[in-house]
């Protein structure tokens, strides 16, 4: 399998169409784990990474920037190999400037990155989340200096609504600031709600578009079972993150959901976790969906998904079954 490459967004930089996430890194994956992970992905040919400062998932302040420090040990000595891209905005620290996307929050937490990963510069430098209490202006001009002094190649930013995205490319483009090339949304067969808006805005605008939990937190593996419970040491059952994502996920329209899915993907003959990721890699919008794992041998299903075509009357399937996901997720 050769791994295919894009450009992300508009921009020149060439990225591989699956990014590997690494929030399992430091508390759901202990290093050595980590490490083979980093070795598996970049063997498939994946050369775009994507971590945050606050990562770990699930850990907390105690464990915020392990993840960081995990990456930049594996990266001793081949940096240059691959694209890097980190996240700032979550909390950080115990001081309540330890957030947020002020400048001062901004370029502390650039240059504590930068010494985690070992590096002078990531080439991809996100605003995790909307931060609705600084000014936009003030935000922008934060990271048009860290562009400016090298530190970040582009920036862009994740979770973040289709309005307030417009408004921040507005802002940037009346002070000439340096631009957004890329958005970080969820997006999966069981949250489609980005199509509405924030997607033809990504594609009007020439971003690139590099969604997170393709596989509902792993509920697109079809391995849970709601009567059961949420299954030990997944997401589910992960630490701080365990609440958000049984809120997101753990539902009993979404496990019948997934038992539909799992008899077109059994009729097709395809895994479930290839044809749900798949199905992201099918919109032409997305550049790379984000894949995770907290086990090497997870990616394999998961890399068996860029052989996969699916065709418009399997697409329609899977576009019909789920269209109820597009209207609205009532627990926002």
């Amino acid at each position: 399998m050769t791994l295919p490459f894009t450009n992300l967004g508009k921009t020149g930089l060439i990225v591989s169409r699956l990014c590997l996430g690494t929030m399992t890194f430091g508390f759901q994956t202990d290093e050595e784990t980590s490490r083979r992970i980093l070795d598996t992905s970049a063997d498939a040919g994946i050369n775009f990474l994507d971590t945050a400062d606050v990562y770990p998932l699930g850990g907390g302040l105690v464990t915020a920037g392990t993840t960081e420090e995990i990456i930049g040990r594996w990266l001793k000595g081949k940096r240059q190999n691959f694209i890097l891209a980190t996240k700032c905005v979550g909390k950080v620290g115990s001081a309540p400037w330890d957030q947020g996307a002020s400048r001062k929050h901004i370029l502390d937490a650039i240059d504590a990155s930068l010494r985690r990963l070992g590096t002078d510069y990531v080439d991809l430098y996100q605003l995790h989340s909307d931060n609705r209490t600084t000014p936009l202006d003030e935000t922008l001009a934060a990271l048009d200096t860290v562009v400016q002094s090298g530190k970040a190649r582009y920036i862009g930013v994740s979770n973040f609504l289709a309005y307030r995205l417009s408004r921040a490319l507005g802002r940037a483009d009346v002070r000439n600031f340096t631009r957004f090339v890329s958005v970080q949304p969820r997006y999966n067969l069981l949250y489609r709600e980005i199509e509405r808006e924030l997607l033809p805005l990504a594609e009007e605008e020439g971003l690139g578009v590099i969604p997170y939990n393709p596989l509902a937190g792993g509920l697109l593996t079809g391995k849970h079972n709601l009567a059961q419970g949420p299954t030990s040491g997944s997401r589910f059952t992960l630490g701080t993150a365990a609440e958000n994502y049984q809120k997101r996920y753990w539902h009993e329209r979404e496990f019948n959901t997934v038992q539909e899915l799992q008899k077109i993907a059994d009729f097709a003959g395809y895994s479930l976790t290839s044809l749900a990721i798949a199905w992201v890699l099918s919109n032409p919008v997305i550049t790379a969906p984000i894949i995770g794992a907290s086990r090497p041998e997870q990616l394999v299903d998961t890399l068996k998904a860029l052989d996969l075509t699916i065709d418009d009357t399997l697409k329609q399937k899977l576009d019909d079954l789920t269209a109820e996901y597009r209207k609205g997720d009532s627990l926002r």
